[in-house]
């Protein structure tokens, strides 16, 4: 999820009771709940950002680690203005909970999360929330306001209750809407899909991004629940995976490191000069069949061979 929401849900658990256990206890939760996209940084290198994001940070050993950092220095903070109100356990306790559910969070969504780093690179995939909601920003922030406004847990409760049930709402939804894509595609073309992703959509959670593996190709379309409905896009979009130009293209350092993240990779090959712009995207951000966004592809020249 994006740090908005992340903050926010820091900020509601503190309004709903939990900043009283402790003095500096919301700002422990709002710093815990943003603290492993600490890997930001990456962006201040020449490394691409999607081979770090949500890695290392984000990992079973960044959960147990984190929390112990964030509670060494937010006691050292506190002690060296004096304060004397600060419960080290409890700072403990809401830097781990906010660390863990801020990787939860992140699990909803389709960019994933590398949950077991550094030990595994494997992916999970929630497909179930887009990065950016603002329906979790109005119910949060809601609750928050009206919680310091009437001096209340109530609100802030009420709006992590509301925003659980939203969330479990959208895991059922995204659920059935895979099994019937699943089996609409089986029906037609007499084979399970090799992979594919009913992923959600900024604003409209009753609508659902379809992208199929279809080997070769990759299938995409849109899943509406009112009315209910599947269409599928009249284009396919190639992978031309196969080409000698892709293959040599995988041995730069920059492509390799984005297939590390990508999910659903296509490629596009361009002349330039006497070689060919080989770039690499991902289905689950592009600006429409074939055509990766900015922000989620590399490129590499390939230089033509001798005599050619």
């Amino acid at each position: 999820m994006d740090n908005l929401c992340h903050t926010l849900v820091g900020a509601a658990l503190g309004e709903a009771g939990l900043k009283r256990t402790t003095a500096y206890g919301n700002a422990t939760l709002m710093i815990a709940s943003n603290l492993p996209d600490v890997d930001v940084l990456v962006f201040a290198t020449s490394t691409p950002s999607v081979t770090f994001r949500r890695g290392w940070t984000h990992g079973v050993l960044a959960d147990v680690v984190l929390p112990l950092a964030l509670t060494a220095i937010v006691v050292a903070v506190a002690r060296r203005r004096g304060r004397t109100d600060v419960r080290p356990r409890s700072i403990l306790l809401l830097s781990y909970l906010g660390v863990l559910v801020h990787v939860a969070m992140d699990l909803l969504n389709n960019y994933g999360v590398r949950l077991l780093m550094p030990f595994s690179q494997h992916w999970f995939y929630g497909d179930v929330l887009f990065i950016i909601d603002p329906w979790m920003w109005l119910l949060l922030g809601a609750g928050i306001w009206l919680a310091r406004r009437w001096r209340s847990a109530r609100p802030a409760r009420g709006a992590l209750l509301l925003a659980g049930i939203y969330v479990l709402a959208m895991i059922v939804n995204a659920r059935l809407a895979r099994a019937e894509i699943v089996d609409r595609w089986q029906q037609v073309a007499g084979r399970p899909p090799q992979a594919v992703m009913v992923g959600p959509l900024p604003i409209t959670p009753l609508q659902r991004q379809v992208i199929i593996d279809a080997g070769d190709h990759y299938e995409t379309g849109m899943f509406t629940w009112l009315p209910r409905n599947i269409r599928f896009d009249a284009r396919d979009v190639p992978k031309n995976d196969t080409d000698p130009r892709v293959t040599a293209a995988r041995n730069a350092p920059n492509v390799r490191a984005f297939l590390v993240w990508s999910r659903f990779p296509f490629w596009t090959l361009e002349p330039a000069g006497r070689g060919t712009r080989v770039t690499v995207g991902d289905m689950r951000f592009n600006g429409g069949p074939g055509v990766a966004a900015r922000n989620f592809t590399q490129t590499v020249i390939v230089s033509a061979p001798p005599g050619s």
